[in-house]
């Protein structure tokens, strides 16, 4: 048998709005995120690529559809499980950091399992520390470090309960160029290294070809899968999407 999606979404749809204001975000996708995999999701502003990440990560909830995280269906939680499923099993990174200014680089990765009361596993910790080069880092305050290492703190906190999946929005999108790809190069390690899964919603094709996948979406639609990707390639298969994204509309 097969190994079971870390994620997947059947006949997900979101709509925002009524009558004739209403607005079709997504489209009936399917689409699945294989674990231990590291995939990007792409497409045109507009496209639905954001929309589609909220919902699998259960921060917004779809019109029509399903999502499942492994055999759980989202669908099926209320409010409580919803929340407690999102600090247990899924990890976010976002483009802003969202570190708390007055604790250490330690306390924000330790963050998420205070909240769940429960211990931290030093080992993993330990690993997490190493693989992102923060060991000397652990005692400074955001401030006090660069934004790449402040990107590094976060996914370190993403990852300290070990999710299920791991959700990066846009996460190069304050940093230069060179911060950029070592951000990048560090969630593929996580995710070849410690077998991590990771989805990143991002703009840059040369940010979409560090992973192992590429999902391509236009006007609230898969529109392509691009595997092993290359920044030609996706910028190639970006380039495909827009006529027909013009036509959709």
């Amino acid at each position: 048998m097969s190994p079971l999606p870390a994620v997947r979404a059947t006949g997900l749809t979101k709509i925002y709005g009524r009558g004739d204001v209403a607005v079709h975000a997504l489209r009936g996708v399917d689409v699945a995120f294989d674990a231990g995999a590291f995939t990007a999701i792409m497409g045109p502003s507009g496209s639905g690529k954001s929309t589609l990440m909220h919902l699998l990560a259960g921060l917004d909830e779809p019109s029509g559809g399903r999502v499942l995280l492994g055999e759980t269906d989202l669908g099926g939680l209320d409010d409580r499980r919803l929340t407690l499923l999102r600090r247990e099993r899924v990890g976010f990174v976002f483009q802003s950091f969202n570190l708390l200014p007055m604790n250490t680089a330690e306390q924000n990765i330790t963050l998420p399992c205070e909240l769940a009361g429960r211990p931290v596993d030093r080992s993993w910790f330990g690993t997490l520390v190493d693989i992102l080069g923060l060991r000397e880092r652990l005692t400074h305050r955001p401030a006090e470090l660069s934004g790449g290492q402040q990107q590094r703190v976060a996914i370190a906190r993403a990852l300290v309960t070990r999710p299920d999946v791991v959700f990066a929005d846009e996460p190069t999108g304050n940093l230069d160029s060179a911060a950029g790809a070592e951000v990048l190069s560090f969630l593929r390690t996580c995710v070849r290294e410690l077998d991590q899964t990771v989805v990143m919603v991002t703009h840059d094709p040369t940010a979409a070809s560090y992973a192992e996948r590429v999902v391509l979406i236009a006007d609230g639609r898969l529109a392509g899968d691009i595997t092993d990707p290359t920044p030609e390639s996706v910028l190639t298969g970006l380039d495909a999407l827009r006529p027909a994204a013009a036509v959709a509309r």
